[in-house]
């Protein structure tokens, strides 16, 4: 499988592959139409092309045989922690569809997420993990996040509990 920085053709493809990842992880956890409005308002093709195109913003693709399967969004810390600044870096998102899930693409995917957000020397890197994601957060645990926060995630009419984590 391939990793390569997305680019602003890429937006629809993103949408689309943000909706399903998203659905399939946590879509069981939303009434229907909290889920359709979150997906309109957070994975529209619009709010896509700006994750890419915005200075300071990347969207890595997992692909397979030139089909994305898993992507990861990185960029300014934007996270409500009393010492996050915007000059940390943020991985703002890391899915995969769940049929590539558990071979290390993940993994790599991450670290090229982290290699960008660090290009030019190290910075405090920060992550939103939802509460009962443990194995994200076992994973990102291994690689040296640690809990300092936490905070309410409207998926709709929902708030769900996320956990901040941060490394450095």
């Amino acid at each position: 499988m391939k990793i390569r920085k997305a680019t602003a053709t890429d937006a629809s493809t993103l949408a689309a592959l943000s909706r399903e990842t998203f659905r399939q992880a946590f879509g069981h956890l939303y009434p229907p139409e909290d889920l359709q409005a979150f997906f309109e308002d957070a994975y529209s093709v619009a709010r896509q092309l700006a994750a890419i195109t915005t200075p300071g913003h990347a969207v890595f693709l997992l692909e397979r045989e030139g089909e994305a399967v898993g992507y990861a969004a990185v960029g300014p810390c934007g996270l409500p922690h009393p010492e996050a600044v915007e000059a940390d870096g943020e991985l703002k998102r890391l899915y995969l569809l769940r049929d590539v899930q558990n071979g290390g693409h993940g993994g790599r995917l991450f670290q090229a997420a982290l290699d960008w957000l660090q290009r030019d020397g190290p910075r405090r890197l920060w992550i939103g993990v939802y509460s009962d994601n443990h194995g994200a957060q076992r994973f990102y645990a291994r690689h040296g996040f640690e809990r300092v926060g936490e905070y309410h995630f409207p998926v709709g009419r929902v708030r769900d509990l996320e956990f901040i984590l941060r490394r450095g």
